[in-house]
């Protein structure tokens, strides 16, 4: 097949095109930098710039499937700018391509949209799936809410979607846990408020190949990227700590001295999801690593 990625140099996105390309399929791939346009053998890059209303046509050119990965890092200090920043990187790239897939005749079958799970209700004990309506009042389940509309409107043209609502992905080439590991080295690391906020996780590889299995499956409708067993945000501390071989004895950090420091993005650090993956394994997906202790061992060890 032909994939065309937004996204493809971010952090899943260069893990989904190495998966891609290694089971010999053709990559596009839309840049808003020039000097990252590359064309190699099965990989051809093109430039957009969805702000300027701007892509080349020739992107979709015998395309079978749309990954759509391009949206701003939302780990920065969220002034009202980037919040702006946050939300139109995502709906108005998704809008770029619906009206380029529209006014151009394509063979393409399948759109496939990164969403977040910051639309779920925060929660300890209950455990939500994507049948779940109730959502959550915060800037970021808005952002989600958006970003889910603007890829729906690809099944007007026809197309089957997907929306892979990713929890907090585990890597060491980038994200989260890089920035988790390094004060764990030195040895000064605790867990975040009393630490009891659910952490729904997945490891990079099982995210990529969910990815795959989307495609493979042509799978529509939303599910919910996350491993079956979701842990605390103290139970993580530990284990990183632990893989690392290194003390973690100082006390755990207040949730109002992050929020000094980070802003109305410390909401992150202590959101609370408790999520299912039950959806995606009823259809078939086997994870590679469903338990924190053997992804963090994978990583670290």
């Amino acid at each position: 097949m032909r994939i065309l990625i937004t996204g493809a140099t971010g952090l899943i996105g260069n893990e989904l095109v190495k998966l891609l390309l290694a089971k010999n399929h053709s990559v596009h791939y839309l840049t808003t930098s020039l000097s990252k346009i590359e064309s190699k053998p099965n990989y051809q890059g093109f430039y957009w710039n969805p702000e300027q209303s701007k892509i080349d046509e020739n992107c979709i050119y015998g395309v079978d499937v749309i990954i759509h990965l391009a949206g701003a890092n939302i780990a920065k200090r969220w002034t009202n700018d980037y919040k702006q920043e946050i939300i139109e990187s995502r709906t108005l790239s998704s809008e770029l391509l619906y009206n380029l897939v529209k006014k151009n005749p394509n063979q393409i079958k399948q759109f496939i949209s990164a969403s977040g799970t910051a639309i779920y209700p925060e929660s300890f004990d209950t455990v939500y799936d994507e049948t779940t309506t109730e959502t959550e009042d915060s800037f970021l389940s808005n952002v989600v809410k958006k970003w889910e509309e603007s890829a729906n409107r690809f099944q007007v043209l026809g197309l089957k979607v997907c929306r892979l609502r990713t929890g907090i992905v585990l890597s060491n080439a980038g994200g989260a846990l890089p920035e988790m590991v390094k004060p764990i080295k030195i040895g000064f690391c605790a867990a975040m408020g009393n630490g009891k906020q659910i952490q729904s996780w997945i490891h990079i590889n099982d995210l990529v190949a969910m990815y795959w299995f989307a495609i493979e499956n042509q799978l529509e409708g939303v599910y919910n990227a996350v491993t079956p067993h979701p842990i605390s945000n103290q139970e993580l501390t530990t284990v990183i700590a632990k893989t690392l071989k290194k003390p973690l004895f100082l006390p755990n950090i207040p949730q109002f001295v992050m929020k000094l420091i980070l802003g109305e993005m410390s909401y992150l650090l202590f959101s609370s999801k408790n999520l299912s993956a039950q959806k995606i394994m009823d259809n078939g997906f086997q994870f590679q690593f469903p338990e924190i202790k053997n992804a963090i061992a994978d990583l670290y060890s």
